[in-house]
């Protein structure tokens, strides 16, 4: 074992060799002679030994002597996907026919909300159709236009405020009635089956086979329009739970005597993939729906040879190659903390050449788990490949990519099914019919839902601030234009200089959330709809009316008399953010869906109202 030396002077020990161990290194660089650089790119190989310390240099020397894989035989498990149910609804066949996000998001267009009529572009172009549609068998427009009428907006009735309070819905309803016909109605008399097309038509009364002709024209048209816009058939079973403000869905598949049950409960964000989906070991099946092909779940045996895996800018292994130039893997400068590109630097620089593809197809709405794979090398040596990512599902060892979920509290097995949805990669998405803003106001001890764009009866969203300006506007022209009021009682003279103030207000768009006992027996609390009261000016009756939200979002139970609770978790420090909104895609056999979807997104943080009770102010 060397002695260590402790040396008061290091320049002196050095200039004078005291220690002739340490070594001093003035210049270590070349010395060329001339300025031609021909014989220096050639590269020529003179030295064997240097060559064997380039390879010690280059770490080859402590590499395994593996071979190359040059054969491979796969045994897989293959299954589809054969029930669907969304929430609470009915089990019903799982297909591939429809997108599986229009499946799962599909939502009524809303038509009428409390008294007011909605969604007037979609009322004409579905009249327009049905106009011509039925033009085949006779002309009956003035018929239809009269009997399914777009109404004038009454500009001195409180039910019709809505859409006299703005003044392009006032004017686009204005400039159809009586011109065109409300498809919508005759939609919703079509819903019963008792009832038909030629209803309260006196030109087609008693002309059997003029009724038969429009009976037939009836049902394309409501073949049209269902193709036209993807909806549940019953508004009862959709996904979507107001109360969670999410979508919930399950599906399954037949496994070996078994059912694999996938269950989605906190689906919101659009991009609809396998990670939305957790396996349940604890349901055994989905339901009774008819029995699946016979082919739904079959072994597949394949043969491949392996192929390797390249991308742009992949370092080459072999010293005397030159990669390609438009990836410089040396400009990458990571931080401490950036894992991802250190990462992705070892696996490029290290890695990048262990990797091998064998391709194997799969169908949308299948599920596959390998059971089998041998690899053979250039030398003949056979090795049996089990899954990286076996074992326990909550081991904190464990790494997989596009493995499912399962869920539990306890040691459950690692499923390393591979899932293949029917989804789409892209959609189209319109603009904003509806959008709220769910924040916390830890001053008023409350949560607002405030609704930033409201739908406007003409079918297009609008500022829900603005909206709220014009409505309590026209509702103030509206009592100050029913008459003189009973005077109110004489106010007291005073000299005080200060005054008493109830409470004050906020706007209209401002719907209050206030926390509330879940159960009797607990101290869980959750959110449920309040309402604000409108207080006008001049207005003496004491019983102001109660400030209704206008979006469908917050109107849940609204008109059938039931409240709304919203789940407390659901609104955070941060706030959340909910909006629907048009959503259109192509699926691959061409067809299009056009549907109404809602999405869930993060809030911007809290929010204050200002609003303020028993407070004392200058007179």
């Amino acid at each position: 074992m060397n002695k260590y030396v402790a040396t008061d002077n290091l320049v002196e020990v050095l200039n004078k060799r005291i220690l002739p161990t340490i070594t001093l290194w003035n210049r270590l660089e070349g010395r060329p002679r001339t300025d031609n650089l021909e014989r220096a790119l050639r590269a020529e190989v003179r030295d064997p030994l240097w060559m064997l310390t380039r390879q010690w240099q280059m770490g080859e020397f402590i590499g395994d002597d593996a071979g190359t894989p040059v054969f491979s035989k796969i045994h897989m498990g293959s299954t589809h996907l054969t029930k669907y149910l969304a929430g609470e609804g009915p089990v019903q066949p799982f297909t591939d026919a429809v997108p599986l996000e229009a499946q799962v998001e599909q939502q009524p267009i809303p038509f009428i909300s409390g008294k007011q009529e909605l969604s007037l572009d979609i009322r004409l172009l579905i009249g327009r159709q049905w106009l011509k549609m039925v033009a085949a068998v006779g002309d009956y427009r003035s018929d239809y236009i009269g009997n399914y009428p777009i109404t004038t907006p009454d500009k001195d009735s409180k039910d019709d405020v809505q859409r006299t309070a703005h003044r392009e819905v006032w004017q686009q309803f204005s400039a159809v009635a009586g011109r065109s016909m409300d498809g919508a109605k005759l939609l919703l008399h079509l819903q019963n089956p008792a009832n038909h097309a030629w209803d309260n038509i006196p030109a087609l009364a008693g002309d059997l086979p003029k009724q038969a002709a429009v009976d037939a024209v009836a049902e394309k048209f409501k073949a049209w329009y269902k193709h036209l816009f993807f909806q549940p058939a019953d508004p009862a079973t959709s996904a979507w739970k107001p109360r969670n403000l999410e979508y919930q869905f399950a599906c399954s598949a037949p496994v070996e005597g078994t059912e694999k049950v996938l269950t989605a409960d906190e689906y919101y964000h659009g991009h609809l993939d396998w990670y939305n989906l957790d396996i349940d070991p604890k349901q055994a099946t989905l339901g009774d729906t008819p029995p699946p092909p016979p082919d739904t779940e079959l072994p597949v045996t394949n043969t491949f040879m392996p192929v390797p895996v390249q991308f742009d800018g992949m370092p080459n292994t072999r010293w005397w190659a030159f990669e390609d130039g438009r990836t410089n893997l040396g400009k990458l400068n990571p931080g401490p903390t950036d894992l991802g590109k250190l990462l992705y630097i070892e696996f490029a620089l290290v890695y990048a050449n262990d990797w091998f593809l064998l391709p194997f197809t799969l169908d949308a709405g299948s599920i596959a788990r390998i059971k089998g794979m041998t690899v053979t090398n250039v030398f003949g040596e056979r090795t049996w490949i089990e899954a990286a990512g076996r074992g326990l599902d909550d081991a904190w060892n464990k790494w997989s990519m596009f493995t499912l979920s399962t869920k539990g509290k306890g040691p459950e097995k690692t499923d390393n099914s591979l899932l293949i949805l029917p989804v789409v990669p892209k959609m189209l998405e319109g603009a904003p019919l509806e959008e709220v803003h769910l924040l916390r106001d830890e001053v008023a001890n409350m949560v607002w839902a405030v609704e930033t764009t409201v739908p406007l009866a003409t079918g297009w969203g609008k500022s829900g601030a603005e909206a709220a300006v014009e409505l309590r506007r026209k509702y103030q022209q509206l009592l100050d234009a029913s008459g003189p009021l009973p005077p109110a009682a004489p106010l007291i003279p005073n000299e005080a200089a200060i005054r008493y103030e109830v409470m004050n207000t906020v706007p209209e768009n401002w719907i209050p959330f206030i926390p509330a006992q879940q159960d009797a027996t607990k101290r869980a609390v959750h959110l449920q709809r309040a309402a604000m009261p409108r207080i006008l000016e001049n207005d003496t009756s004491g019983k102001p009316e109660k400030i209704k939200p206008r979006t469908p979002l917050l109107r849940e139970g609204l008109d059938k008399g039931l409240g709304y609770f919203i789940n407390e978790e659901e609104v955070p420090r941060a706030g959340t953010n909910v909006y629907r909104a048009y959503q259109r895609t192509r699926w691959y056999n061409g067809a299009i869906f056009t549907w109404v979807g809602t999405r869930k997104q993060t809030g911007r943080g809290e929010g204050a109202s200002n609003l303020a009770f028993d407070r004392i102010l200058k007179k």
